[in-house]
């Protein structure tokens, strides 16, 4: 089954389409909003790669350091430690009613974007390659 990126293309777009913004709080909230999505479409798409084009039949029972862990193994993405911080972020958005968690969620989501952007490329290359 051939992965279609065009979800994690528009969420990537999104985000990006937003931290380029000038930055009110309107427009740092909207920025953790695509965040969270984005972030969730990333690890979901890691994991479905794993299973229909890597063959690994494990990845369902993985936690989620362990399915960065494994994703950096298998060269989706760089630093699997990276994307611990990311999914901490993701779990504070819950409280990003707090200013100060708020303005570390929107900090993390530049961040986040360049790697989202990297993970992006990686799976579109092996997509094109059928690998």
């Amino acid at each position: 089954m051939e992965l279609d990126l065009t979800s994690l293309e528009k969420a990537v777009a999104s985000l990006d389409e937003v931290l380029r913004q000038k930055k009110t709080v309107f427009i740092r909230d909207a920025a953790i909003q695509r965040f969270e999505y984005t972030y969730e479409l990333c690890w979901k798409f890691i994991k479905r790669w794993l299973e229909t084009e890597s063959g690994y039949a494990g990845a369902d029972r993985l936690g989620i350091k362990d399915l960065y862990r494994k994703g950096a193994e298998t060269g989706l993405i760089a630093d699997p430690l990276e994307w611990f911080d990311f999914h901490k972020a993701r779990n504070e958005t819950a409280h990003t009613y707090n200013e100060g968690k708020a303005e570390e969620v929107y900090g993390e989501a530049g961040k986040f974007l360049i790697r989202a952007k990297e993970l992006l490329a990686e799976l579109r290359l092996r997509k094109n390659a059928g690998t």
